[in-house]
């Protein structure tokens, strides 16, 4: 019975050596430093989202990965802002094919 006992003891503690020099090397596995309570590293400027500005998006992590409202709050951005862009570019495609109709009418009054 004794025994089991040391063996049971030796088990616990090496096992407890094991996960503190785990902690030492690997730390609690997060790439950025804990941020403090109530803050957080999400920021799109008010317009104009740049291939940038996606790139350096970093969310704050919690429990279970990333905050689902800011995750949330950025893909929504950037959905108005594609939705917006792509209304600029059909209202300049329009424009240009306007301009384009009118350029030919003029030639062609001119020949």
């Amino acid at each position: 019975m004794a025994s089991a006992l040391i063996y049971l003891f030796v088990v616990l503690a090496v096992a407890a050596v094991v996960y503190l020099l785990a902690v030492l090397v690997f730390g609690r596995g997060e790439e950025l430093a804990p941020l403090p309570p109530g803050a957080t590293p999400t920021w799109l400027p008010a317009t104009d989202v740049e291939g940038v500005h996606v790139r350096d998006l970093r969310f704050q992590q919690v429990l279970r990965g990333y905050k689902p409202a800011e995750v949330d709050w950025v893909v929504e951005r950037l959905a108005g802002e594609l939705d917006e862009l792509h209304g600029r570019i059909a209202t300049l495609e329009r424009q240009l094919d306007a301009a384009g109709e009118q350029l030919r009418e003029v030639r062609s009054e001119d020949d």
